[in-house]
């Protein structure tokens, strides 16, 4: 009888296991989409809500440290190192203007202590020894939370550029070969592009048509903001070509050129990675029902054998 019904068993469990993998995948799919049409950028899409989560709280801390209307936890010129670096990753993720470095080490700290009580508390239903390793567990995942959230927001910062650089550089090179200038070119994309790199030229651009910056500095100041090399030496290109009068459309074809095959490495270099992180659920859900479909039978004679 066993026998007989271990088969349906088996299904059962192969339909199930594949309902969920089905269902989780467009719960992600679901998450990212509203991820990306909250931030303007994208930035919050990588991550999840969990990231998302956290920038908000990040964006609201900076706001009542900035206003005094909070009283920090660390005193002031702790952590300069730390301070330092989330500067750095703040500015390269596009949350300058929100995020501060200050609030980035408070939420750490503050959401330790918050991580590790929830820890112990779920810990304490069990045992002891329970309640100390979700202490340390929760402690260490709330003080690395802003930084994974704030390094999530770069590298999805810098996935919108790797696939909006390359229509950038064609649009302008267009317009220059076109026999417009640099700055009318780079209207021409900012005017039919909206996107966050569309977004960050049009307001370099304003920088300098309003005298705030120069056109160089400006235009450093946005290579800066992103953590790429490519765009970054496609920059420094540019503004040698302005300075010297050499042939921009060249420059911008080649740089177009080099963009769309960074593009398409790393696009294969992602697929090539998704053979690898199927193997997970692949081997938790489906192997286990297709052992007992294949294995179970064979058992079970064995055993009325014995």
């Amino acid at each position: 009888m066993y026998a007989a019904a271990l088969p349906a068993i088996a299904a059962v469990l192969g339909a199930a296991s594949g309902a969920c993998m089905g269902w989780a995948g467009a719960q992600s799919v679901r998450r990212a989409r509203a991820a990306r049409a909250r931030a303007p950028d994208g930035g919050r899409a990588k991550g999840g809500a969990q990231a998302s989560a956290c920038l908000s709280y990040l964006e609201g801390l900076s706001r009542r440290l900035a206003l005094r209307a909070t009283r920090p936890v660390l005193p002031v010129g702790a952590l300069r190192g730390a301070r330092a670096r989330f500067e750095e990753q703040v500015g390269k993720a596009g949350l300058g203007g929100t995020v501060s470095a200050q609030a980035c080490c408070e939420g750490a700290v503050r959401l330790a202590a918050a991580g590790a009580a929830a820890g112990a508390l779920l810990g304490c239903a069990a045992s002891n020894e329970l309640a100390v390793a979700g202490c340390v567990a929760g402690g260490i995942a709330g003080a690395t939370a802003p930084a994974r959230a704030v390094r999530g927001a770069r590298l999805q910062r810098a996935h919108a550029l790797e696939r909006s650089m390359s229509e950038m550089l064609e649009v302008v090179a267009l317009g220059v070969r076109s026999g417009l200038s640099f700055d009318r070119s780079l209207q021409l994309y900012t005017g039919h592009f909206d996107d966050g790199l569309a977004r960050e030229c049009a307001a370099a651009q304003r920088s300098w048509e309003a005298g705030l910056a120069t056109r160089q500095d400006a235009l450093r100041a946005l290579a800066q903001g992103y953590d790429n090399p490519l765009f970054s030496r496609t920059v420094s290109a540019i503004i040698r070509s302005l300075r010297f009068g050499t042939s921009l459309g060249e420059v911008l074809e080649q740089s177009a050129e080099q963009a769309r095959a960074a593009r398409k490495a790393q696009v294969e270099e992602r697929v090539a990675k998704a053979p690898v992180k199927m193997m997970i659920p692949t081997g938790t859900l489906i192997l286990p029902a297709m052992l007992l479909l294949v294995l179970g039978p064979v058992l079970l004679e064995l055993m009325e054998g014995m």
